[in-house]
C-alpha cells in the first residue's frame, strides 16, 4: 500500500492546479490594469455613492429613538472615516513594500493619474463594515455609520481629484489644497487630505524649520 503522505498528484490534477494559478494571475493582472483607468475611477465614485445613499436611506427608514442620536452617529461616521483615511495613508500607503505602496508611489509620480482601488472594492468593504457594526449597535445606527463612512470616502476621492486638477482662487481653498501639495514634496508629513485634524493630533503636520542664526 502506498504511503498517502508521499503520494504524487496525478498529471491531470497538476494541470488543473497550474491552469487555476494562471487564471488567478490573469484576473489579478486585469483588475490592476483596470484600476488605473478613468472609467474605474469614476465608476468607483458612482458605486460608492449608490451604496452609501442606500445605507443612509435604510438607516432613516429603520430609525428608532432620538434624531439627535442619529445625527451624532452620522457625525461619528465622518470623523471615523477621517481617522481611517489617515491610518491608511500614513501606515499602509507609506508603509512597508506592498501593492498599496506601489500604487501610491505611482500617484506620487503622476498626481493627475487615475490610479484607484477596483471600483467594487470600497463598497464591498463598506458593506462588510456595516455588518460588523450591526453586531454591536442597532441596525439603523449601523447603516447610518456605514453610509457616513461611505460619503466620507467619496468626499476624500473628489477632494483629492480637485486638489490636483484645480487651481483655486479662494485663499482658504488654496490653503487647504497647499497642505496636500506639501505632502508630495515632504511625504513624511501632512497625511490628511480631507482634514488636517489627525496631523495635528498625531504630530505629523508639516512645520518649516526655522532658519538658524549665524554664530
Amino acid at each position: 500500500m502506498n504511503d498517502p503522505t508521499g503520494a504524487v498528484a496525478p498529471p491531470g490534477t497538476r494541470t488543473l492546479q497550474s491552469r487555476s494559478r494562471r487564471l488567478a494571475a490573469s484576473v489579478l493582472d486585469a483588475i490592476i490594469r483596470m484600476s488605473s483607468t478613468r472609467a474605474n475611477y469614476w465608476g468607483e465614485v458612482l458605486v460608492t455613492i449608490a451604496v452609501s445613499t442606500s445605507l443612509l436611506a435604510t438607516g432613516v427608514r429603520e430609525h428608532q429613538g432620538s434624531w439627535a442620536a442619529s445625527f451624532f452617529t452620522v457625525l461619528a461616521g465622518l470623523i471615523l472615516f477621517s481617522l481611517i483615511e489617515y491610518i491608511f495613508h500614513r501606515w499602509i500607503f507609506h508603509g512597508p513594500e506592498s501593492m498599496y505602496t506601489r500604487g501610491h508611489d505611482a500617484h506620487h509620480r503622476d498626481p493627475r493619474g487615475f490610479d484607484a482601488l477596483p471600483f467594487f472594492l470600497p463598497s464591498a468593504i463598506l458593506l462588510g463594515l456595516t455588518l460588523v457594526f450591526a453586531l454591536v449597535v442597532a441596525v439603523d445606527h449601523a447603516c447610518l455609520l456605514g453610509g457616513a463612512i461611505g460619503f466620507g470616502y467619496v468626499a476624500y476621492g473628489l477632494s483629492h481629484f480637485a486638489i490636483h486638477a484645480t487651481r483655486f482662487r479662494q485663499p482658504w481653498l488654496r490653503h487647504w489644497a497647499a497642505r496636500h501639495h506639501i505632502h508630495h514634496h515632504h511625504p513624511g508629513s501632512n497625511f490628511g487630505v480631507t482634514t488636517s485634524l489627525w496631523d495635528h493630533v498625531l504630530g505629523s503636520r508639516f512645520q518649516r524649520r526655522s532658519a538658524r542664526r549665524p554664530d
